[in-house]
Order: C-alpha cells, then sequence, then structure tokens
C-alpha cells in the first residue's frame, strides 16, 4: 500500500495523518508479536512498537498545541496493515517480517515528506527527522532478519 500522508497542504491535516498512521503502525506491530513464532524476535517487535507509542505520544502533543484533531485510533488503512499481517503467518517469521517492512515502507516516506513540510517548525521537523531514522532502522531490522532466518 502506498500512502499519501506528508503530501498534505496544511500542516494540521499531516499531524492528523501521522497520528492514523501511527495508530495503524501500533496495530499492525501488535499483530506481528503475537504471530511470531520466535520469542526473540517479538521481543523486538514489541521495542519497536514502544517507539511508535512514543511517536504517538509526541504527535498528540503537536496536536493540542496546533489545534489539529487528534484521532483516538486507526482508520480503515489499520484493516491493511493487520490483514497483510495475518495473510503472512500462514508462511512464517520471515514472510511476516517482510509484510511489516512493506508496512514500514509507507511510514518512511510519510516521516520524509513531514520533515519537508513547509508548516514544519524547527521543533517539530526535530521530531519528524527522529521518527524518520527510527522508521528506517526498523524497516532495515526487519529486511536484514527476515532475509537471515
Amino acid at each position: 500500500m502506498v500512502t499519501t500522508v506528508g503530501t498534505e497542504s496544511e500542516f494540521n491535516d499531516l499531524v492528523t495523518n501521522l497520528i492514523l498512521l501511527e495508530h495503524d503502525a501500533i496495530a499492525a506491530y501488535a499483530s506481528t508479536a503475537e504471530r511470531l513464532s520466535n520469542s526473540a524476535l517479538s521481543s523486538q517487535i514489541e521495542n519497536f512498537r514502544q517507539d511508535h507509542l512514543s511517536h504517538l505520544e509526541v504527535l498528540r502533543e503537536i496536536a493540542r498545541e496546533t489545534g489539529a484533531e487528534a484521532p483516538v485510533e486507526g482508520d480503515m488503512k489499520q484493516i491493511l496493515t493487520t490483514g497483510k499481517i495475518a495473510m503472512a503467518d500462514l508462511f512464517g517469521d520471515a514472510a511476516i517480517l517482510k509484510a511489516m517492512r512493506t508496512n514500514e515502507e509507507d511510514t518512511v516516506a510519510a516521516y520524509e515528506r513531514a520533515s519537508q513540510h513547509p508548516g514544519a517548525i524547527d521543533k517539530t521537523r526535530m521530531f519528524f527527522e527522529k521518527a524518520l531514522a527510527d522508521e528506517r532502522r526498523h524497516r532495515e531490522w526487519m529486511q536484514r532478519t527476515a532475509e537471515t532466518i
């Protein structure tokens, strides 16, 4: 799935959509942790889920400061992100991680664009860049681990 998050012209819409994206990611990580047969992999996935929970917390604060809407749950895309994981479960841990890597492609793209948004001030741009680094780290771990298990 290719995301359009980060292409919004209005900064508040960007923040709202990033919140939705984080809710979707958190649900996908929870589903992944439950489905992996290797407990060490599940533990690492839980660490990554905590990163997303932290991103969500910061985004909620940004929403409060800017007056952006802060949804309390994901949207219909959550069905796609978690459904992809459920399908991959039929093929084992490597397939699950590959499915999660494709989900990470969306979050990487969203934060890349968000960090360049003209409405971002230094504080928000720094957060977007930190979140982007986290997402790249998640994606790289998923790819590397899926190839070695």
